[in-house]
């Protein structure tokens, strides 16, 4: 059997990254929602204002068409409305409704405690540490 040693970093963000995965597919799960709509509604949450199309490709990792097509199942749920950009009158911002906005602490919340959860038996100092390595190597978005 391999060690965490043996594994390397690679492998070791991999794993971690289907743990954050599994949180969110199980917090989507518990409020009716893919993971991806729920990962959607959290980026939302955090834009003041609104996010427009292109951003929230990059902030979801995902091409146009995905984006345009998950803003439209959860605009059909009364989640999240397209507002016309007061800087750009051919652009559009994505915001969460009141309900939205509700759905989006709650997956936040509850994602946030099974990440809490999942790290739970690593020393203070372990945890630390890999938020500051997260931070430091993804500073952004």
């Amino acid at each position: 059997m391999s060690t965490a040693e043996d594994l390397g970093f690679a492998t070791a963000l991999v794993r971690l990254s289907h743990l954050v995965q599994r949180a969110f597919i199980d917090v989507g799960r518990s409020h009716d929602l893919t993971p991806q709509q729920a990962q959607l509604l959290c980026v939302l949450a955090q834009g003041e204002k609104g996010v427009g199309m292109t951003e929230l490709g990059r902030m979801l990792n995902l091409e146009k068409s995905s984006v345009t097509g998950l803003v439209d199942r959860v605009q059909r749920r009364a989640l999240v409305e397209r507002v016309a950009d007061a800087g750009d009158r051919r652009a559009l911002k994505i915001t969460l409704t009141e309900e939205g906005l509700r759905l989006a602490n709650a997956a936040h919340e509850g994602v946030v405690e099974k990440l809490e959860e999942m790290a739970s038996e690593l020393p203070v100092d372990q945890r630390e540490a890999v938020a500051a390595a997260a931070w430091r190597m993804a500073p952004e978005g």
